[in-house]
């Protein structure tokens, strides 16, 4: 894949909410790596090793930046797979682009000035989550904060490869709920130019609904959205994924169980390849 992102071409983000330790770590990795043959755009490990914006101030946050980095070195070391990571802070971006090839702007981060330049001034392809509060088109500016640090406009390595892309997490309705409005890709897609991936995990997730207040999710609607979100025609998938989700530290309620992912990512890449004609 590159450092970039493919647009034409299916590939998938995935992994747990959280950095853990490293056998729980490689058990996703190798489980990801092995679904590379089936996407034609290749597959990214995702993991955080901070969880800045929990609800709650003793929610579980993650292993921090540097043993977070640490970890998802060995990832990369011992699996050969490209790495994504969330940035929160404009200082965290440049010793984060040492290790991870991918930076992910966080949704209720997605309109910091400040973090989208440096993220953007690392030279390392940049996925940015839309505010659950936005519309389709205003992710135009978040792409444009990022391009303007950098030179992600011109630097297509191939014609179908991006430094940077959007990704659709769902639209607060009411309260404590979201919804995916289908329409969504195609105007993200023409709005911005750059390639549209699915957040299919937490796109299912309900803030504040859990136990004490955390999070809570619907996982059962995960794959009907993923479908039709590979119907609708998405460059790419996000999905988090854990062995427990039950005993996951973080976001279990809104993650696919390991053994569903490749089942799930199968199905979604007939229908993708079916809606293309």
């Amino acid at each position: 894949m590159g450092n970039g992102f493919r647009k034409g071409a299916l590939f998938l983000i995935a992994g747990p909410c959280v950095v853990e330790d490293d056998a729980l770590n490689l058990r996703v990795a190798e489980a990801v790596a092995k679904l590379a043959p089936l996407l034609p755009g290749g597959v990214i490990f995702k993991a955080s090793f901070d969880k800045a914006n929990r609800s709650n101030v003793d929610a579980i946050r993650g292993p921090g930046m540097d043993e977070g980095l640490a970890r998802l070195r060995t990832v990369a070391e011992k699996t050969g797979l490209r790495v994504l990571t969330d940035v929160h802070l404009p200082e965290q971006c440049a010793p984060v682009a040492e290790v991870a090839d991918y930076l992910q702007i966080p949704a209720f981060l997605s309109r910091q000035t400040d973090l989208l330049h440096a993220a953007g001034a690392t030279g390392r392809a940049v996925n940015i989550k839309k505010g659950q509060w936005m519309h389709p088109e205003a992710m135009r500016g978040a792409v444009d904060k990022v391009c303007f640090a950098g030179d992600a406009k011109d630097t297509h390595t191939v014609p179908t490869t991006y430094r940077v892309a959007v990704t659709e997490r769902g639209t607060f309705f009411g309260y404590g709920d979201l919804v995916v409005d289908m329409r969504s890709f195609a105007r993200m897609r023409q709005a911005t130019g750059v390639p549209v991936i699915f957040d299919g995990t937490h796109s299912v997730q309900q803030p504040g609904r859990g136990e004490g207040g955390a999070s809570g999710g619907a996982r059962e609607h995960i794959p009907t959205l993923v479908l039709a979100a590979a119907a609708a025609g998405v460059d790419g998938l996000f999905l988090e994924t854990h062995p427990d989700p039950a005993n996951a530290p973080s976001d279990g309620a809104n993650m696919l169980p390991l053994e569903q992912l490749e089942p799930l990512v199968r199905r979604a890449v007939a229908v993708w390849e079916a809606a293309r004609g």
